[in-house]
């Protein structure tokens, strides 16, 4: 087989088709975010706003937490020595562990390297501690829930998204006594719609069902402590095993479950993506810690969050343009059309000093490729009235009328 003409013809259906990914060379600045500078190939640089990072509330650039890591990084050097099991747990896991059970009224939490991670080995290990498990999945999980749940060999059923009849159905169907498990997100990250946490609960309890959350983006964002969209509706008591990350609202690094004490420790003693993975260093874990308690007692940063999620929005719709709105802090300007989000992403970028990167098939589906704003408390009025005017003009002329871009 000739090896190099089989990858470059993979690579370039990627071209062809608009959807090839390209990694901008950022360097974020200390204090500074969402600002940062974008080097380009030839070596040169520009000033540019990100509007498309996930550290969602300017957390990775908290002086809380930056104190915490550095004194963390002064106390233990850079990494943690090994795995949880053999020699990589310290007080600065056990800390941010307990900080996470509280956070979401659990009696416990297991850390991972990420919340990818953390979804793809818990769900790839419950039919271990529960033989026969059926897990019921949303269609619109997200790939790591979907890789966990392809990859445990245990029976699975996918559900239309936030269908209830469709999931009532597909529980009723099968055998009453074997082991159930219903898997859903508590804010989908590409729409930004909610799912309906207690009416999936009210079916769990009606069925004997476990019921396993994806907080991912919504902890640090949501409820009166940050605890999420659960928080949020009352529903901790209700749900679990909640997953979430660290590398988000919280802007810094890791991902983890929360859930029972004897949940978490079958999980910890079951799965290999926890057993046999270096676990995260003692600084990222100091750090993580610092900002849930920030987020624990400061509700303002979430409130100007969601002000600024508002103001962008109501913007975005004053101008006529196709956003997507469910009342979440995802701002998605349907393009429908690969080649198209491509062209409006390098111009933003190259004209106006806007970042937001294009998202093609297969993160969403061929003709809903989009461009997703992720507004934070520290964009402030100058920068959306910035994007804002960009988005008219270019949206106005990009070479193809509204119409055209809109797919």
């Amino acid at each position: 087989m000739d090896f190099d003409a089989a990858l470059d013809a993979a690579l370039g259906r990627l071209h062809n088709e608009g959807r090839y990914r390209t990694f901008i060379d950022i360097e974020r600045r200390r204090g500074h975010f969402p600002h940062a500078q974008w080097r380009r190939a030839d070596g040169t640089t520009r000033d540019i706003t990100v509007w498309c990072g996930n550290d969602y509330l300017g957390m990775g650039q908290h002086p809380a937490v930056l104190e915490a890591m550095k004194e963390a990084l002064d106390a233990t050097g850079a990494g943690s020595g090994g795995t949880r099991n053999i020699s990589g747990t310290t007080v600065y896991h056990k800390a941010l562990e307990a900080e996470l059970s509280d956070l979401h009224g659990k009696e416990a939490a297991l850390l991972f390297t990420s919340a990818y991670i953390a979804n793809d080995a818990t769900l790839s290990t419950l039919p271990k501690l529960f033989p026969g498990l059926i897990i019921y999945s949303d269609e619109l999980n997200h790939a790591s829930m979907i890789e966990g749940i392809r990859r445990n060999g245990g029976a699975k059923r996918v559900f239309k998204h936030n269908d209830l009849d469709d999931l009532r159905a597909k529980l009723a169907a099968d055998d009453p006594a074997a082991p159930k498990l219903i898997a859903f997100e508590s804010v989908y990250s590409m729409d930004g719609d909610f799912g309906p946490i207690k009416a999936i609960c009210d079916i769990a309890d009606e069925f004997g069902a476990m019921t396993y959350l994806d907080e991912v983006h919504a902890v640090g964002m949501y409820g009166p402590r940050g605890g999420g969209i659960a928080e949020r509706d009352g529903l901790l008591d209700r749900v679990d095993i909640i997953n979430g990350t660290l590398g988000k609202a919280f802007g810094v690094h890791g991902g983890y479950i929360a859930a029972s004490a004897k949940m978490c420790d079958a999980v910890r003693s079951y799965a290999p993506g926890f057993i046999f993975t270096t676990s995260l260093p003692p600084v990222v874990a100091a750090g993580a810690t610092a900002s849930i308690r920030v987020l624990k007692s400061d509700q303002s940063i979430r409130e100007r969050h969601q002000e600024a999620a508002r103001v962008l929005k109501a913007r975005l719709k004053g101008l006529g343009l196709p956003i997507i709105d469910h009342g979440s802090h995802i701002v998605p300007v349907i393009v429908g059309n690969a080649k198209h989000t491509k062209k409006l992403s390098d111009m933003l970028l190259e004209n106006y000093g806007i970042y937001v990167q294009p998202i093609n098939f297969p993160t969403v589906p061929r003709g809903t490729e989009r461009l997703r704003f992720t507004p934070s408390p520290v964009h402030g009025p100058k920068e959306i009235d910035t994007l804002v005017r960009a988005m008219d003009r270019l949206w106005a002329q990009c070479a193809l009328n509204r119409a055209e871009l809109a797919g």
